[in-house]
């Protein structure tokens, strides 16, 4: 079974696809959406949005994922805006997925960590070491969009019935 392993970002946007046994899992593609790096002003978020959309729309074309899993938001009490400009990102991701009629399931960042690393509170460098390890990359996966990707198609993998659909 693939699953599809999405970090939603309205800049970056980190995915990774894998497949196999848990214990060995296989990377099928893995990388970022660089979604519209501009020159002078910067674009807008509807034109980002589309872009991630389209992006997304290749990318499931391509890997045919069985399964997707997207990272649940996040919100710190200090940035209360990014936790609404990352709804709008995950909003297209659901609506692209729900659309090209794959099962997705959302995933708290602390329960990827926990399901890498073993502890809930892992620094994004111990993450990318992690997903290294697991596997067998010859350096850690940069940047860490594609880390943390990854790390949440093998979070999902790894619970068996991929929990409660998103």
């Amino acid at each position: 079974m693939r699953v599809l392993g999405i970090d939603p970002g309205t800049r970056l946007t980190g995915f990774g696809c894998i497949e196999g046994e848990p214990a060995r899992p296989a990377i099928v593609e893995a990388g970022v959406f660089r979604l519209a790096p501009g020159s002078g002003k910067a674009p807008s978020i509807p034109s980002r949005l589309a872009e991630l959309e389209r992006d997304l729309r290749e990318l499931l074309d391509r890997v045919n994922p069985d399964r997707a899993a997207v990272e649940a938001l996040f919100s710190h009490y200090r940035h209360p805006t990014t936790a609404v400009v990352m709804a709008h990102a995950r909003g297209v991701i659901l609506l692209t997925l729900k659309k090209a009629g794959i099962e997705a399931i959302e995933l708290p960042p602390a329960s990827v960590k926990r399901a890498m690393t073993g502890s809930g509170a892992a620094s994004k460098r111990q993450m990318q070491e992690a997903v290294a390890s697991v596997f067998g990359l010859d350096a850690p996966p940069e940047p860490s969009d594609v880390a943390d990707a990854l790390a949440i198609a093998f979070a999902a993998k790894i619970r068996g019935d991929l929990g409660t659909e998103a």
